[in-house]
């Protein structure tokens, strides 16, 4: 029982009340002998000659060869071509709340028994069930509790179970649908805004059925819609639950900002800003008056200030010369 033992630490948020349950972030320490007979299974299970058929080609997280910044490249691809166009494409953005904490373990076990060999269903079966939990705080530790609905946060087999349990989610002819782990954007293009937005709507109802079968939370509050055009209006509200997603001008979506007509000033110009607090933050070390050495600030630099702003360069590089001369005035600057 003690592999499939879960340690939590409470860590509280800056700025937040330490009386308030959501002002902490659980931890999870997980046993190191457990960790490394999950990567043994791990390995055996993506040596099979069919393991890339488990996972659907619009998934690009937790997959080799596929990063966050090819993702954003996929949709931006797809943005552009709608803007070259002259069509509208309505795009929503759907929030999965506590994705790995609702992992219905029943319908998980479904799907892997619908999905790799046979052989490794009894030891997938016994990975998940009796898992527990400690909760530890002040150095007072918790009674173990049961988890019936979860895949381990922090475990090697945590995202693979992940992707099979959201493997099968509902596709449409007439939308793109791309996901990295719980990220999940579906696009609807066309040149008349009313019919974009009603082949979404229809892919949207397929999805809220099978969030409901299989006991996924969408928060469709923290959802966003967005119409990426040239022309002017937006597409027609959707409805997910009966309730409407939120539409917004720019979404932020694997760290980068994307603005309705894709001209990056909104992640530039927020970049900046963050650029502007982190540097704030670090003057009393790379500072005229610091007594470190040009080559170590140099080095701070080059550590935490430049991948803060070189981050899906490939993408937004090719901005106006106006956004980009923001970023050139701060390099300089430094």
């Amino acid at each position: 029982m003690k592999f499939k033992q879960a340690r939590v630490i409470m860590i509280l948020k800056p700025g937040k009340q330490p009386t308030e349950f959501t002002s902490y972030r659980p931890i999870s320490l997980l046993p190191i002998i457990s960790k490394i007979l999950e990567k043994l299974l791990l390995h055996r299970l993506l040596s099979n000659p069919h393991s890339q058929d488990w996972i659907p080609s619009h998934q690009f997280g937790f997959r080799k060869a596929h990063s966050t910044i090819q993702q954003c490249h996929h949709l931006t691809t797809i943005i552009n071509k709608t803007l070259e166009d002259h069509q509208y494409c309505s795009a929503v953005f759907l929030d999965v709340s506590q994705a790995f904490d609702k992992v219905w373990h029943q319908g998980l076990l479904l799907k892997i028994q619908q999905t790799p060999p046979s052989n490794y269903f009894n030891i997938l079966q016994s990975y998940l069930q009796s898992h527990q939990l400690v909760v530890t705080y002040n150095n007072n530790t918790s009674q173990p509790v049961h988890m019936l609905s979860v895949v381990p946060q922090g475990s090697v087999l945590g995202p693979f179970l992940y992707t099979l349990y959201m493997a099968d989610i509902p596709q449409s002819p007439n939308t793109i649908l791309s996901t990295f782990a719980d990220d999940t954007a579906i696009l609807s293009n066309h040149s008349n805004p009313i019919t974009a937005s009603a082949n979404l709507q229809t892919n949207l109802q397929s999805i809220e059925k099978w969030t409901r079968k299989w006991k996924i939370k969408i928060n469709e509050e923290k959802s966003k819609h967005v119409t990426f055009s040239l022309r002017r209006g937006n597409c027609p509200q959707l409805i997910f639950n009966q309730v409407s997603i939120p539409q917004a001008d720019a979404v932020k979506y694997m760290g980068l900002h994307l603005d309705r007509r894709l001209t990056w000033n909104c992640h530039i110009s927020t970049l900046r800003k963050h650029l502007d607090l982190r540097t704030k933050e670090l003057y009393c070390i790379i500072g005229k008056h610091s007594p470190l050495s040009l080559n170590k600030k140099l080095l701070i630099y080059r550590a935490i200030l430049k991948p803060a702003w070189t981050y899906g360069i490939e993408l937004w590089g090719c901005a106006s010369p106006s956004n980009i001369a923001k970023i050139q005035r701060y390099q300089s600057k430094i």
